[in-house]
């Protein structure tokens, strides 16, 4: 039986908290919808003090901060978008076009299409999430999206070099400097000075998150992603420091960072509680980690493996770290993360910065139902069919009876149609 050795705020505090995201992101897309850029622009002040001539960077920009970077940076992100960009074409070469004769006559297919314009949102704010311009902008343009837009709040007053030079790397057409719900608006919904795009993706904070589910419909987006959520699993072969070490290596993201512990060893969730208290007391973002540690960490101790993966799934976190003795357990039998992390080898942080997979992951218990972002999502998998004329007239004689089942004449006379007209054809 599950025992939650630690909880933290309940479900009715994070609904309220929540009510009050969705209230302000709503006025502030409604005031960009009637009033545009002039909204825009009085938001990235309020909210960002940045108010710059032109939120779009010109190239010569552009190339003026990537200039700044030392040589190793710039081969860093080179390296990193390697690795992302490889994996993101082995995933594209799985989706392939099919035509298929279902009947004499009767030829079906489907035809993958990228979407025409997307807008990645690359988020800053109190930490530059360079990685991020990799998930979004270079996925998108490996899947062949014409035009690729690219949004990023300054920092501190100051534009992010390294997340604009990752940015540019990647293939962006146009980079924005501008954050938060004014960003995601201002993308969708377009102004005199930004063009509207058909898909908003990226992961960002609790504003952003219900800024994309509130646009959503009348552009696509890839997923909910955010606040970032991670989950360690471990038995009695794991190790505190480690464990510590990566709960608290993504609770630093910000203080409503979820982080939990299914562990079947009472000792170490102890030792890990002392170990977390410790590394608290010496991590340099430990004030941010603390506060999503002690509001929205949880704890369970369980008395098997099989009672850990059902813990597990009932979770669906984004990040699932498994320090087992048979990781592969939970590679065969899990069915509800964002990505799995196998053995003590690996960690979250390979991929969220550098190992090729992506890190904008379902949150919020979304893995329930999907997966996280990759080249697929910015693809549009589109049917056609094709009839020859002996095969129409067959076929319409079964769609007829169909739709008068369902009282739908209209529907009917369409395929009458086509009986009268093709029916010699058919013998």
């Amino acid at each position: 039986m599950a025992t939650f050795l630690k909880v933290g705020k309940s479900s009715e505090e994070i609904a309220q908290a929540d009510l009050q995201v969705k209230t302000t992101v709503q006025g502030l897309i409604q005031d960009i919808q009637e009033r545009g850029d002039a909204a825009v622009r009085e938001t990235s002040a309020k909210l960002d003090n940045w108010t710059p001539e032109s939120f779009k960077l010109s190239q010569r920009q552009i190339d003026e901060l990537i200039g700044s970077l030392p040589e190793q940076t710039i081969k860093d992100l080179q390296f990193a978008q390697s690795n992302v960009r490889r994996f993101a074409e082995a995933q594209k070469s799985a989706l392939v076009d099919i035509e298929v004769e279902t009947l004499p006559g009767v030829i079906l297919g489907h035809k993958n299409i990228p979407v025409n314009s997307v807008g990645c949102y690359v988020p800053g704010g109190r930490y530059p999430m360079v990685a991020s311009a990799h998930m979004s902008v270079l996925t998108a343009k490996v899947a062949g999206v014409k035009r690729v837009i690219a949004c990023t709040p300054p920092i501190n007053g100051q534009i992010p070099a390294a997340t604009v030079a990752a940015m540019s790397l990647a293939g962006a057409d146009e980079i924005y400097i501008l954050g938060g719900v004014q960003a995601m608006a201002a993308m969708a919904l377009g102004t005199d000075t930004i063009a509207p795009v058909d898909m908003l993706v990226g992961p960002g904070n609790a504003y952003v998150a219900e800024a994309k589910r509130q646009l959503f419909g009348k552009v696509g987006i890839d997923l909910l992603a955010g606040p970032t959520e991670t989950l360690v699993i471990a038995d009695e072969t794991a190790d505190a420091e480690m464990v510590a070490t990566d709960l608290l290596g993504q609770a630093e993201h910000g203080p409503t960072s979820p982080c939990a512990l299914i562990t079947t060893s009472q000792k170490l969730a102890e030792e890990t509680f002392e170990e977390i208290e410790r590394q608290l007391n010496l991590l340099p973002t430990g004030e941010i980690a603390r506060m999503a540690w002690e509001n929205y960490g949880t704890a369970i101790l369980v008395d098997s493996l099989e009672e850990a993966l059902a813990e597990a799934n009932k979770l669906a976190y984004e990040h699932v770290e498994v320090l087992t003795q048979d990781p592969q357990y939970f590679l065969d039998h899990m069915t509800n993360f964002g990505a799995l992390f196998l053995g003590p080898e690996t960690n979250v942080a390979y991929g969220d910065k550098v190992i090729g997979t992506n890190h904008t992951l379902p949150t919020k218990g979304a893995a329930r139902y999907t997966g996280g972002l990759w080249v697929g999502k910015f693809i549009k998998t589109c049917t056609y069919q094709k009839v020859k004329p002996e095969a129409t007239a067959m076929i319409g004689e079964y769609c007829a009876r169909l739709c008068e089942i369902e009282n739908f004449a209209g529907h009917a006379e369409q395929a009458k149609l086509r009986v009268r007209r093709y029916s010699n054809a058919a013998r």
